[in-house]
């Protein structure tokens, strides 16, 4: 372990990693692994994701991972979909003084237009719980009214999709979830699109490497 100048060991920095809607920390376990590989201290949290809304989720999952972290650590954000906005909402109504950088892996940042669509018909809400319904594109969603970032972040956006059906219910490009423009936030720092899908962008190793790469310098890699 290397060693301050006053002989005591340097503290690492921790990521606390989010999942996205009705997953669990299992779906970004391969880029947890990678992430301690690069010398980082992960904490994969998993949270009820379709148990509660976005407020909840975000009061009760971020302040229990941040337990877990020892004071003065810096402290890094990698999410997934739904994860994002959970530090959003978060972040809007705390300060860390430790905040180091954030990284979305596809973010539903200004909403879903498959949230507008699907949230009508019978069954959504019991797959995708209070948080699904709050995704829409409409002014009154939770995307929509958290705001710009006041932190720094970086958005990785997709273009694949493992569902065409979905994707004729998006405009533009998407990644079979979320369309590439509404991926970003106003504020962000960097914004990159890679041909990847929605539901298996985290384990790709150009999105592992552009993670790596961000919150090391602050920006995505582009050669």
């Amino acid at each position: 372990m290397l060693e301050s100048p006053s002989n005591l060991p340097i503290m690492p920095d921790y990521v606390i990693l989010l999942h996205g809607l009705a997953r669990t920390h299992r779906a970004l376990w391969l880029l947890a692994k990678a992430l301690e590989t690069s010398g980082y201290v992960t904490i994969n949290y998993s949270y009820p994701s379709t148990q509660y809304g976005i407020e909840h989720l975000a009061q009760d999952s971020i302040p229990n991972a941040l337990k877990e972290i020892p004071a003065g650590a810096r402290i890094h954000f990698v999410t997934h979909s739904l994860g994002g906005i959970l530090v959003r909402q978060y972040l809007r109504e705390h300060t860390l003084e430790n905040l180091g950088r954030v990284v979305m892996l596809g973010p539903p940042n200004r909403g879903s237009e498959l949230t507008d669509t699907l949230r009508r018909l019978p069954g959504f809400s019991v797959i995708n719980g209070i948080a699904g319904g709050q995704l829409g594109t409409d002014a009154e969603s939770i995307p929509q009214k958290l705001g710009p970032a006041n932190f720094e972040v970086g958005v990785i956006a997709g273009t694949r999709t493992v569902n065409p059906i979905l994707s004729i219910m998006l405009p533009d490009e998407d990644d079979g979830k979320v369309s590439v423009e509404n991926t970003k936030l106003e504020g962000m720092t960097d914004h990159i699109v890679l041909p990847v899908t929605h539901t298996f962008m985290m384990n790709n190793p150009e999105v592992i490497k552009q993670v790596n790469y961000f919150l090391r310098y602050g920006g995505f890699y582009r050669g």
